[in-house]
């Protein structure tokens, strides 16, 4: 059996690896193609291409590579159609997925998007492009579900990997043995995304604003990990170039550990908010887009808050700051009571929401696509 999958960043290569090996056990001989990074490679997916390549974000960002974003779908398509798989599986990254999946389904291959789109924040009758695209949604977020019911659009709920991964307890004092930090300080971790254009876009704020805490707090202790090597020697140029008197230890990789350990989270919004949520952590969510991008995004979206935290409770547990509010001062006075206080009543509300997700979603989402399998006679 061969499967195609594709997915465009490291949140996706994540359930991906974990979906893989739901499916290996499941079915003997299995084989993986498309694009994967390296938890799934370390599956057994062969990637065709980087996926670094497909990790991009914002309307300006995708205009400037799209020449090789449409060459490197084109290939896809090409070669499922020429090799066909007996499902092909999109992770996310829908712009790039959603216009495959409906090439590949129109040819007869019978394909999942994993991750719904956000279409209840804008565009909702984009909810048609996906029936046409694939033949079942596998959804993160519980209210997902009742949506795509709405038009009767085949959805499963499968929670999420991350909510099974990640104990209900944190153990904080584990996580800053492992990672050599005091039990007497205060910590703060900075995760400025794992795409090089949030990055460039957020960590001078970033920075800035551990400098200023630093003055504030003078035994804070700051971790920053790096999504891998690229975005690594991104930092360390920055850095480097800035000569920032900020004190910030760079971690490879170790994103749980460094939530786990923190008293306060500074992150890009992504499935990061939703890993420090389930870490239990204070967080402070900032984003910013290229300027263009931001004015039409603006005009668009509806949803009333963007980070996941707050889209699960439907209110505001956590702060959000936009575009031009992702400013030094203002972050470090929202962070320094969250550093010094903590934040309480959120941990029991983080638990919740936590026992909601937890659904053994790696085994949900591999069922759901063995029944789907079946039911096409594979």
């Amino acid at each position: 059996m061969r499967i195609g999958i594709v997915a465009g960043e490291t949140s996706g290569d994540i359930l991906g690896a974990g979906l893989i090996q739901a499916l290996n056990s499941r079915f003997p001989h299995i084989q993986f193609e498309g694009i994967g990074g390296p938890r799934m490679q370390a599956q057994g997916c062969q990637s065709l291409f980087d996926m670094e390549e497909l990790s991009v974000m914002g309307l300006v960002e995708v205009l400037s590579r799209i020449r090789r974003l449409l060459h490197i779908r084109a290939s896809l398509v090409e070669h499922f159609i020429a090799n066909p798989p007996d499902l092909f599986i999109g992770i996310d990254a829908p712009d790039f997925n959603l216009g495959l999946e409906k090439r590949l389904k129109a040819a007869g291959i019978c394909t999942v998007q994993y991750v719904s789109p956000t279409i209840w924040a804008w565009r909702e009758k984009r909810v048609f492009n996906i029936a046409k695209a694939t033949n079942l949604v596998l959804s993160l977020l519980p209210f997902e579900k009742a949506f795509y019911d709405k038009y009767q659009v085949p959805c499963t709920f499968v929670g999420h990997t991350l909510a099974d991964a990640i104990p209900v307890e944190v153990d904080s004092t584990g996580a800053r043995a492992r990672l050599g930090l005091s039990e007497q300080c205060k910590v703060l971790a900075l995760l400025p995304g794992s795409r090089g254009g949030e990055v460039s876009l957020l960590l001078p704020a970033f920075v800035q604003t551990a400098a200023l805490l630093q003055q504030q707090i003078p035994d804070l202790q700051v971790v920053l990990p790096a999504a891998n090597a690229k975005r690594r020697q991104q930092i360390e140029e920055y850095l480097a170039s800035t000569q920032s008197q900020a004190h910030i230890q760079i971690l490879d990789g170790q994103s749980r550990d460094a939530m786990s350990a923190a008293d306060a989270i500074l992150l890009a919004s992504g499935t990061a908010t939703l890993e420090a949520m389930l870490c239990k952590k204070p967080m402070l969510v900032a984003y910013k887009f290229n300027w263009l991008t931001y004015q039409i995004a603006k005009r668009m979206v509806r949803a009333k808050y963007f980070s996941l935290p707050n889209l699960l409770a439907g209110e505001a547990l956590v702060p959000e700051l936009l575009q031009h509010d992702v400013e030094p001062e203002r972050m470090t006075k929202i962070l320094a009571p969250m550093l010094t206080q903590g934040a309480p009543g959120l941990v029991d509300k983080f638990t919740a929401l936590h026992q909601q997700l937890r659904l053994n979603a790696d085994e949900r989402a591999a069922d759901a696509i063995s029944k789907l399998i079946e039911s096409n006679g594979k």
